[in-house]
């Protein structure tokens, strides 16, 4: 019979075998997709399911990506003024059960329980609000309306079919910090994520109606630089958030995902060789640049959802341009994945082998500045066109990727795990377990990363094809056939802001 003996060593002992390690040479990867509420796009398929079938479909969701080793998930907890969470102060979305303000039943808070289940796949959660939407089509009919358009009837402006939060108004940005306050202190999130809806896209022949409140908070800037003071406005907001979100917890990220073109280069010098028809800074009023020069995001995920050789908004030329204009700033590329294999979309998205989102990551791997890819969006997946499932699983993502550091004027190193231990269970498979030692909640160890070397294989953990697991749980189960040449086994402890502890080498002997 064969026995497993099991071995734990210390950093010293493991430096002394050969292991090689160094927190600052191992490969990261960003690897994200977006989950959107809004029009039950993505999830939940309709607004009547039970409890259980939405569980079971966001499983299956979260199942799904991690298969093809997605180390996060983007996912929009509120689409509008309402809430996919028990908020104190909005109402449940109507995209949840149908009707505005009604909680889930049997009860359960969706929030709580999708961090929860991306946390155990070791997956980052960053939770995805809009910032100004505050009704989608507000002209229809609503069955339980929402009731702070009216109280505060002034904190609001409709343009074109949606109604929006004025963000000239002082108060509006008071609210928006308790919201987000509200979220990071009640919930074990990642991160804030914005999306690319600052001001509303502009609509031919409609003013957007904010001359009421820059008249009244236009200061220095009225009557004549209302574009410098819109983009005060959310400059105002984007800074009070970032402050806010850090005194809360510092380690939770705040990330923003503009629209793939700051400026078209015949305004503005610095901007790029684009033609777009509507840009952040101009039109948009978000001036992105800006807050990664004042340090105010933690990572930029630019919208590049064109392709390579866009006669206007060429996909090359817009990450290469964000990869130089980043300012130390984490730069994930959008990739706009619900256009692959669709006959309306232009024809370098209809062409196979390559695809267009695999000439895009290649195009990827060769700018250094960009640490990753989120696409847009879950359903795209679900449908799998071209079986990009398959293409990313076994081409781009075989292995499992650590997440990119975060906050990195801070090091929240977590300790080594202790008591790890493999041990055969039932049938043909081993259970490898460990502990965490306690810790405060900034190093606390929140995911593991594991590696396997083989006989005869160089023991480098920087090397991520040995990678064999990252998950949030503190165990992992490894098939017989799996360890048949086994040498060794490593894990790591990865604390909150994805800074690593010390390896803990496990051997295997037969």
């Amino acid at each position: 019979m064969t026995h497993l003996k099991t071995y734990i060593f210390t950093l010293v002992l493991i430096m002394n075998t050969g292991l090689f390690f160094s927190q600052e040479s191992l490969p990261r990867e960003f690897r994200g997709v977006w989950i959107a509420t809004v029009g039950n796009i993505d999830w939940p398929s309709q607004q009547n399911l039970s409890s259980v079938q939405q569980k079971k479909e966001i499983i299956n969701l979260l199942d799904l990506f991690k298969s093809l080793n997605f180390n996060a998930i983007i996912f929009q907890i509120r689409p509008s003024a309402d809430a996919f969470y028990n908020s104190k102060y909005e109402p449940w979305s109507a995209y949840l059960t149908g009707t505005s303000n009604m909680s889930p039943l049997p009860y359960y808070d969706p929030l709580a329980f999708i961090i929860e289940e991306t946390h155990k796949r070791g997956m980052e959660f960053h939770a995805w609000l809009n910032p100004y939407r505050a009704v989608v089509n507000y002209k229809e009919f609503r069955s339980n309306p929402f009731p702070l358009t009216y109280e505060r009837s002034e904190w609001f402006l409709n343009y074109g079919k949606n109604k929006y939060f004025n963000p000239g108004l002082p108060e509006v940005r008071a609210y928006t910090n308790k919201v987000v306050s509200d979220v990071v202190q009640n919930y074990n999130i990642d991160a804030i994520h914005f999306d690319d809806y600052f001001y509303p896209y502009k609509i031919k022949d409609e003013v957007f109606p904010d001359e009421m409140a820059f008249k009244e908070h236009g200061g220095p800037f009225y009557p004549e630089q209302l574009d410098d003071w819109r983009r005060n406005n959310v400059n105002l907001i984007i800074e009070e958030l970032f402050h806010t979100i850090k005194s809360i917890k510092p380690w939770v990220q705040f990330g923003i995902s503009p629209f793939g073109v700051w400026r078209n280069k015949k305004t503005d010098p610095r901007g790029s060789a684009t033609d777009a028809g509507q840009t952040n800074y101009d039109h948009l009023y978000a001036d992105i640049l800006y807050w990664m020069k004042k340090g105010w995001i933690d990572y930029i995920l630019p919208q590049a959802y064109w392709h390579i050789g866009h006669e206007r908004a060429d996909y090359k030329e817009i990450v290469s341009w964000w990869a130089d204009n980043s300012f130390g700033t984490n730069l994930y590329i959008g990739h706009g994945m619900h256009r692959l294999g669709k006959k309306k979309e232009d024809a370098a998205w209809t062409k196979v082998a390559p695809t267009e989102i695999e000439r895009q990551l290649n195009l990827n791997k060769s700018i250094s500045k960009i640490q990753g890819s989120v696409f847009f969006s879950a359903k795209s997946f679900v449908q799998n066109p071209f079986k990009i499932d398959q293409i990313l699983g076994n081409r781009y993502y075989k292995q499992p990727a650590l997440q990119p550091v975060v906050n990195k004027n801070v090091k929240y190193a977590p300790e080594p795990v202790v008591n790890a231990k493999l041990e055969k269970i039932k049938g043909k498979n081993y259970r490898l377990h460990w502990e965490a030692l306690p810790e405060n909640v900034e190093k606390q160890a929140v995911k593991y990363l594991v590696y396997q070397f083989d006989e005869g294989e160089v023991q480098n953990l920087n090397d991520p094809s040995h990678i064999i697991a990252l998950t949030g749980e503190k165990e992992i189960m490894i098939s017989k056939k799996e360890l048949k040449e086994a040498q060794s086994i490593s894990v790591i402890a990865v604390s909150k802001n994805n800074n690593l502890s010390s390896p803990v080498s496990i051997s295997v002997k037969n």
